[in-house]
């Protein structure tokens, strides 16, 4: 805001300096006298112009209608002294004085009137847009925190219980659950903080996420991901796939095969494709369609509506054995 209102004074000397120039330049032509006629002249406007523009900062939008009239009627009435005072012969011939305050008073304090008028309207109007634009950018901003801040102890809360499960079972793959884990909270507590990350690291953070998941499984590695495309030059914003990468894995049966589920990323002419798919788990498997308290699917679609509006396509395909999702972001930042 400091920087626009130091747009504004700039503009504002810009603009008197070019009209000084121009009057010295239109008096100077036949005109002995030009210096102190375009001074006293441009005194006049200034005092007119700034005399009303403060009082319209004072007024404009309130009610004392009264007091800025008043002060109005002073500033239009002492407005032409200035040109008066630097008029070479404006204060000897009274007759001429008078000739030249009303000429003054019914020209330049009008025109100037208006003027100022005019440039507190169209300032405060900016003013008003910006700050305007500043506070729904800090509204969305504060969402975002907020829905960003529903992954952590979401992920945390499954990988816990999973972590839970194999110390339970003694299996000898807890420490290295533990590590992983330990690696990803470090990704997602101060690496994720920056409102764009590389592609790559977002990428290598879902191979982590896959390599902690996979020590629930003693077969193959039961997810496909293959990664297409430069992914180094192109960034995203953090931790936006993770739910529908936990998401493949709720509603995947309990038991899966090498392969089962299917993670795809591709990136082609400034556009990311990002998809899933799996194996549906029956209503009598082991495995829960939905988790309590999950914030899934929905914190992925309001995340994309505030980062990227009308830049990205959401397609979730439900065919009875198979689930999939489909996301595609277009315009990626590089």
């Amino acid at each position: 805001m400091n920087r626009i209102k130091r747009i504004f004074v700039l503009v504002h000397v810009v603009l008197w300096v070019l009209f000084s120039l121009l009057v010295a330049f239109q008096l100077s032509q036949d005109n002995t006298y030009w210096l102190t006629l375009t001074v006293g002249f441009v005194l006049t406007c200034l005092y007119v112009f700034y005399s009303h523009f403060y009082l319209l900062t004072l007024y404009l939008g309130k009610k004392k209608k009264g007091a800025y009239f008043l002060r109005l009627a002073g500033i239009m009435f002492t407005g032409p002294l200035p040109f008066l005072f630097f008029h070479p012969k404006g204060l000897d011939d009274w007759p001429l004085s008078n000739d030249y305050y009303v000429m003054t008073l019914f020209t330049a304090v009008p025109l100037f009137f208006f003027l100022s008028w005019l440039a507190r309207v169209t300032e405060n109007l900016m003013l008003n847009t910006i700050k305007k634009e500043q506070l729904e950018k800090q509204a969305v901003e504060s969402e975002l925190y907020y829905l960003k801040s529903q992954i952590n102890p979401h992920f945390l809360f499954n990988t816990l219980h999973n972590i839970h499960t194999l110390v339970y079972k003694q299996a000898a793959t807890a420490p290295e659950a533990v590590l992983r884990l330990s690696s990803l909270m470090r990704y997602m507590i101060y690496e994720s903080n920056a409102p764009t990350v590389p592609l790559s690291r977002e990428m290598n953070y879902l191979q982590d996420y896959v390599g902690l998941q996979q020590l629930r499984y003693k077969k193959s590695p039961v997810v496909d991901m293959i990664v297409e495309g430069d992914i180094e030059s192109s960034r995203i914003a953090p931790l936006l796939f993770i739910h529908l990468l936990e998401n493949a894995y709720k509603h995947s049966p309990a038991r899966l095969e090498p392969g089962d589920v299917k993670v795809r990323v591709a990136v082609k002419e400034n556009t990311l494709t990002f998809s899933t798919q799996n194996p549906i788990a029956s209503q009598t498997d082991e495995s829960p369609l939905e988790e309590p308290g999950g914030v899934g699917l929905p914190n992925v679609r309001k995340r994309l509506q505030l980062l990227y509006p009308e830049r990205h396509q959401l397609e979730i395909n439900n065919e009875g054995d198979l689930f999939s999702v489909i996301l595609k972001i277009h315009a990626l930042q590089s």
